[in-house]
């Protein structure tokens, strides 16, 4: 069973209103991915996005992005956007604030300059958050969560609920990890087909 929601809560919107959940409507879908680069399905993903002439924001490990800095490079040459996603994918809740924000700052000397950070497994604490905003980061959290990491979900269920609970400003995660590979390969070019042809437009955060 899952243990968590495909659509963001207005109640966790209304806690944190200094954190992105969506953006304002615009005729506009803004994608994410979490948790790359990764070889073998960051390239995929990109592929994708560009028969859409889509852009999209990548929050990427900073650990991953050392060890293949040509997909890196090439997500930038491609038009999209870069997050901070941590240096090893830490959990701030189960991290003291030092070793968080060092880690933070760890993955900043592996990334291009960006000022949008998305907390691994979306979980900060308010001082390391309220640290990382007075840095001059926009802590980017999500209005539609895929699910693509979920082994007990099913594509099918993944599309559906995608299509389900994204409108116009939405944030949706996605991961082009190893973990995620078949169903977002699969996932994402039909919800780029379907929003394409309802007149959205698909931008990079930044």
């Amino acid at each position: 069973m899952s243990v968590y929601t495909f659509k963001a809560s207005w109640f966790f919107k209304w806690l944190y209103p200094k954190y992105l959940w969506k953006k304002k409507p615009s005729q506009c879908i803004y994608i994410t991915f979490d948790d790359g680069p990764t070889p073998g399905v960051t390239e995929e993903v990109l592929r994708i996005l560009k028969g859409f002439h889509a852009q999209a924001t990548f929050f990427l490990i900073g650990k991953n992005a050392l060890l293949y800095p040509d997909l890196t490079e090439k997500i930038l040459n491609e038009g999209h956007s870069i997050g901070n996603h941590t240096h090893n994918h830490l959990n701030g809740w189960q991290n003291e604030n030092k070793v968080y924000l060092e880690n933070v700052t760890q993955a900043e000397t592996a990334l291009p300059f960006t000022r949008l950070f998305r907390p691994a497994y979306g979980k900060i604490k308010r001082k390391q958050a309220q640290a990382l905003i007075q840095k001059g980061y926009q802590i980017v959290m999500w209005d539609v969560l895929s699910g693509d990491f979920d082994p007990d979900l099913s594509t099918e269920k993944c599309l559906t609920k995608v299509m389900q609970h994204t409108s116009d400003g939405s944030i949706v995660v996605f991961h082009d990890s190893l973990k995620a590979r078949s169903k977002v390969l699969d996932v994402l070019p039909k919800v780029l087909e379907n929003w394409t042809k309802a007149g959205f437009t698909f931008k990079a955060l930044n």
